[in-house]
């Protein structure tokens, strides 16, 4: 299978604006582009990493890319990366999941931020950078992503990725950080619903929901479910527990129908036991089963994409720091993990996607087609 010549695959990458200077410049930005995602689906975690798969796979390349001079080296790469406009390659990142999910009616948009440990450097007093993303729980993409410089400014952040995506028919979860009237409020402006973790950081909602739930109350109409799971002799039991919003509730947040509380019992292999409960508020009517599903979904962010990134894709450990080179980097990890999670050709892990990426031209390829929508 030979990828086209005409760059027709790589329209979005070629809508990208040039941060460069014209003067000196060696390399068609479209072919940076390319090589990069190219780098990170087959296991590259830098830019000397991508300069290396280059060289090894440029006779594959000139196939479907000009070269005009060869392959960018690693210091090409982070100063392009660096000066990149993130919100460019975060509209491609977009465009790609419009293809894949369509509308998201029915879908649950779960946001979560997560924080690149090394990208910070103490010399300079530079923050690590978080980033918070909207992933798409049944289609397994990562819908868009907002650089904020701390996890305490998500309640900034969240309405602005908010703004980027067309959430419409949709429920967003949002974990505590985000249960703001205002956040409630731009949710449902936008056509959604949502679904908030409850804590202290809004102590008259917190106290609220907790008298309701109590076992004071057990007269007040309310419905139930319970799972169990075993793994790895480890038991889990969850009881659900939900009910229509109290007045107290309803009169401060916008169109609130329901509260849930969702215990959690584990049992560890050594027989100790740990409980933990936890509270929501959402607009969506008391339907447990429903409910029930959104919160298992919101929890799997963090082991479908945030324990994706970190064990798949070493993010953590990732030392791109310069300019705008670690967010874009972080835009690069999660477009090639979104285009591997919707791989159905091979069943291996996503670690193995990826050796076969950087090993298999054929899969590299079908990874490609993939993302170009063909």
């Amino acid at each position: 299978m030979l990828l086209p010549v005409d760059h027709s695959s790589w329209a979005c990458l070629e809508s990208v604006a040039d941060p460069r200077v014209n003067r000196g410049k060696r390399h068609k930005l479209v072919d940076i582009l390319v090589i990069g995602l190219c780098g990170f689906l087959a296991g590259c975690e830098g830019w000397v990493d991508v300069e290396l798969f280059g060289i090894g796979k440029r006779q594959w390349l000139e196939k479907f890319l000009e070269l005009p001079n060869g392959i960018p080296s690693h210091d090409t790469f982070g100063r392009v990366f660096a000066l990149l406009d993130s919100q460019q390659l975060a509209r491609v990142l977009r465009q790609f999941v419009q293809t894949v999910t369509g509308s998201l009616e029915g879908e649950a948009v779960a946001i979560d931020g997560k924080t690149l440990a090394r990208s910070g450097e103490t010399t300079t007093a530079k923050d690590a950078l978080h980033l918070v993303s909207a992933w798409a729980t049944q289609h397994g993409v990562v819908l868009g992503q907002v650089a904020t410089a701390d996890h305490s400014n998500e309640i900034t952040a969240i309405p602005k990725l908010l703004q980027l995506l067309d959430v419409r028919g949709a429920t967003v979860t949002i974990d505590a950080v985000g249960c703001q009237k205002e956040i409630a409020r731009q949710v449902r402006d936008q056509g959604a619903d949502y679904l908030l973790a409850v804590k202290g950081n809004q102590k008259g909602l917190e106290q609220a929901v907790q008298f309701q739930l109590g076992r004071g109350h057990s007269k007040v109409a309310r419905s139930k479910l319970t799972s169990r799971e075993k793994n790895h002799g480890r038991e889990d039991r969850r009881t659900y527990t939900a009910m229509a919003a109290p007045n107290s509730v309803t009169r401060h947040w916008p169109d609130a129908q329901s509260i849930v509380r969702v215990c959690r019992e584990t049992i560890d292999a050594h027989g100790k036991k740990t409980k933990e409960v936890r509270d929501f508020i959402s607009s969506l009517p008391p339907q447990v089963e429903r409910l029930a599903g959104l919160i298992r979904g919101h929890w799997g962010i963090e082991n479908r994409l945030h324990w994706s990134l970190d064990v798949t894709f070493n993010e953590d450990q990732s030392r791109i720091r310069q300019g705008h080179a670690a967010e874009n980097a972080g835009l690069l990890r999660r477009l090639a993990l979104s285009i591997l999670k919707q791989d159905a050709r091979y069943s291996d892990s996503l670690r193995c996607k990826r050796l076969r990426a950087g090993w298999e031209t054929s899969a590299l390829e079908h990874f490609l087609t993939i993302f170009a929508g063909n």
